[in-house]
């Protein structure tokens, strides 16, 4: 599957069978993951509103999994009996609060009713984000201690689904762990990211044979960005970690990236000289002028036995070769 990269072979000696049920599997990091657990050894069962490009090896169902109510998920997760789901659904550039609120919340809700009343007992990743944190400032690390207020609703719909986990967790419901991840970059970056932007005017203006000229809104903030294979690495890491159930764990690469860095780094990349023009872009998406982002994953080492390999660079070059061969054909991905 080219739009998902090719994630790291486990050792074989780390290698266990059995079904894995993925939620939002025809997403950007749900593609990701399915590929790391048929990596790993697992069979991929992919759950989704709308086929997409998957691979053959994966079974494919599609369900809504806010309107088909829980009854169905049940049913599914009952014929599967999956030793684990992870949740990759979700919604994040909606323009909407009310599709984050049903994507982000409603979905977890459903999703932990089900789980609660199937005769299985799969253990759930439940994948959150690091915007569900309170917004720290310069020099300061998030931490999984880090107080959680949120700076918009794609992280307050987040955060409700992350806090319902937790007390599922506790009252022995379901068997789950948390992973926060930060900015995750990788093939298949959606359009609606900046990252996307960028790429999709470096290729829609070549093609139209104008001289190229990226319009963004001033880069001005820093951010934590994740390479989805690293990304993937980790919640197989957390399917098999024995002490992670009810934890949250930060999923980063535990450093901050100027944001034109890597609009630099992409236009670099792309061997496509393009002119940077940052001012107020209608319908783009501004990034707070004093942003900073940078995430400890100090946790995650500990508990998971993880921590990130993959740099910017590869993380951008995927980005730019994926984009490049869905938009000019497999050639144009270098």
């Amino acid at each position: 599957m080219a739009e998902a990269g090719a994630p790291e072979r486990p050792d074989a000696a780390g290698r266990r069978s059995g079904r894995v049920v993925v939620l939002g599997a025809t997403g950007f990091v749900g593609r990701h993951v399915g590929a790391a657990l048929e990596q790993a050894g697992y069979e991929v069962l992919a759950v989704a509103r709308r086929p997409g490009k998957t691979p053959a090896s994966w079974r494919f169902h599609p369900m809504d999994l806010v309107d088909s109510g829980p009854r169905a998920l049940v049913e599914l997760i009952d014929e599967a009996g999956p030793v684990a789901v992870v949740n990759a659904a979700g919604e994040v550039w909606s323009p909407t609060a009310d599709r984050m609120r049903r994507s982000n919340q409603l979905l977890v809700d459903r999703l932990l009713c089900a789980l609660g009343a199937t005769g299985h007992r799969p253990r759930l990743v439940q994948l959150g984000s690091v915007h569900e944190y309170m917004p720290q400032p310069r020099g300061v690390w998030l931490t999984e201690s880090s107080p959680e207020e949120p700076a918009n609703d794609y992280g307050r719909t987040k955060l409700r689904g992350t806090r319902a986990v937790l007390r599922a967790v506790e009252t022995g419901a379901v068997e789950a762990v948390v992973l926060r991840l930060s900015n995750v970059i990788g093939a298949g970056t959606p359009r609606g990211s900046l990252l996307g932007q960028v790429a999709a005017q470096l290729l829609d203006q070549a093609a139209r044979g104008r001289p190229p000229q990226v319009r963004v809104s001033p880069l001005r903030s820093s951010r934590d960005f994740v390479d989805a294979r690293d990304v993937s690495r980790a919640v197989v890491a957390a399917l098999r970690a024995p002490d992670v159930v009810g934890r949250v764990v930060n999923v980063a690469s535990g450093t901050s990236q100027p944001v034109r860095d890597m609009v630099d780094l992409l236009i670099s990349i792309s061997g496509r000289p393009a002119r940077l023009v940052e001012r107020p872009v209608p319908g783009a998406r501004a990034l707070p002028d004093a942003d900073w982002m940078a995430v400890d994953v100090s946790a995650a080492r500990t508990l998971l036995g993880w921590e990130p390999r993959r740099t910017a660079r590869d993380m951008v070059e995927d980005l730019w070769r994926a984009a490049a061969e869905q938009h000019d054909g497999p050639a144009a991905g270098g």
